[in-house]
């Protein structure tokens, strides 16, 4: 392939773009609950466009993971590069890349663009052979940790990486990994699946110094697949929307929260978060239509003449995040 052709942001002005577009690297899910298929639907709910290379394929049901088909690590090159030199893109997103020298090109391609934000997400790996995942989490760690933004990922999937030596008897704390993660040249972690007292789950944006923000959601009695591409894939999208980081954060947290709570269970293994729930919430669409002319006709009548008849409101980009 020929070198990137990087758009200027002279460039990028004149280019009419309605939405903001995000490139993700990640495996296609058939269940339809995780990988890809997460990142189209909530990184559309946050209104991007999607630019899906495809890293390889799961062999798997609701219930657990059989095999993974990976791509070579050209063909995943190919049709970053190919979309790249056409599309101008505004945050970079990585899921499961499938190994090791999957990860070695994709490092490369978000090195070239290194002024965009990269949110990288840590599936749980406990289905694949140890091996595997040691060779795929060290190169994670040595090629693509030093070029990301946010590292996304559960609790004790990210202490188990980033902490293996810990011996304390309480769990890391969110600075303890965001300190961990910052040994790699992360910035920012969110980190979900903390335990909290009455049934509660806690998720936590945080820097090495400090901690930025904090969620608290109650825990659901299902087990989901998918729910940690969906809550990076929608983080990379407001993101590349221009919503700062902590906003970012706590309204990819909310609308996680709400896919879960419209989730629901497809075949006879784990749930599958809604992730398209706003859409098909006849009651609660009409309801916010309602609410929404009604704010329109209140400001109308109060509106100064010379003001009669301006544009309405732009539609939320966010629209079922909030």
């Amino acid at each position: 392939m020929d070198a990137p052709n990087t758009p200027t942001d002279a460039d990028a002005s004149e280019q009419e773009i309605s939405l903001p577009c995000v490139m993700t690297f990640n495996a296609n899910d058939p269940s339809g609950a995780g990988g890809l298929s997460a990142d189209l639907t909530a990184m559309a709910s946050a209104s991007a466009h999607v630019l899906a290379v495809t890293t390889g394929c799961y062999i798997r049901d609701t219930t657990k993971v059989h095999d993974f088909i990976v791509l070579d690590e050209e063909s995943v090159s190919d049709q970053a590069r190919c979309a790249l030199e056409d599309i101008h893109v505004q945050a970079f997103k990585v899921g499961f890349a499938g190994n090791a020298e999957n990860l070695s090109a994709i490092a490369e391609i978000t090195s070239d663009y290194a002024e965009l934000p990269v949110v990288a997400y840590m599936p749980d790996l406990s289905w694949w052979e140890e091996v595997e995942i040691d060779q795929y989490l060290d190169a994670f760690a040595e090629l693509l940790l030093p070029q990301t933004t946010v590292l996304v990922g559960n609790h004790s999937t990210l202490s188990r990486w980033l902490l293996p030596d810990w011996d304390s008897d309480q769990p890391p704390s969110p600075r303890d990994i965001a300190q961990a993660a910052a040994v790699h040249g992360v910035p920012y972690t969110l980190v979900t699946g903390f335990n909290a007292p009455d049934q509660f789950l806690e998720s936590h944006l945080s820097s090495p110094e400090t901690l930025l923000a904090s969620a608290r959601y109650e825990r659901f009695e299902a087990t989901f697949n998918g729910a940690g591409d969906t809550l990076s894939g929608a983080l990379a999208a407001l993101i590349a929307g221009g919503t700062d980081l902590q906003n970012a954060s706590a309204e990819a947290l909310t609308y996680l929260d709400q896919c879960l709570d419209a989730g629901f269970q497809p075949g006879m293994g784990h749930a599958v978060p809604d992730r398209l729930f706003w859409a098909h919430d006849d009651e609660k669409v009409v309801e916010l239509a309602a609410e929404a002319l009604k704010a329109a006709e209140a400001e109308l009548a109060n509106a100064p003449d010379d003001m009669a008849g301006i544009d309405t409101p732009a539609q939320d980009k966010t629209r079922g995040t909030s």
